[in-house]
């Protein structure tokens, strides 16, 4: 019976575990795609990150700072100028 508790507590935290491992840092590959995109538009990004279902890019354009978050098809879905 204990061991049949502990095995559901497991199975219970591995979704949760694997969603807080996503808000974190994206692979190499989708921040060397987000880099070129962003670069592309002018923007230097100084960092990626996931966090709640999309990617959120610290970057600079013309002397200013922006934070440009993406969904999961690297689509701009909102670009924030940073205080």
């Amino acid at each position: 019976m204990r061991h049949s508790l502990k095995l559901l507590a497991l199975v219970l935290t591995l979704p949760a575990a694997a969603a807080f491992a996503s808000d974190s840092t994206p692979s190499a590959d989708t921040q060397a795609k987000i880099r070129d995109l962003l670069t592309s538009q002018g923007y230097e990004v100084r960092k990626i990150e996931a966090e709640d279902g999309q990617f959120e890019a610290y970057a600079v354009k013309d002397g200013k700072k922006y934070e440009v978050y993406l969904n999961g098809k690297l689509e701009v879905v909102k670009i924030k100028e940073d205080d």
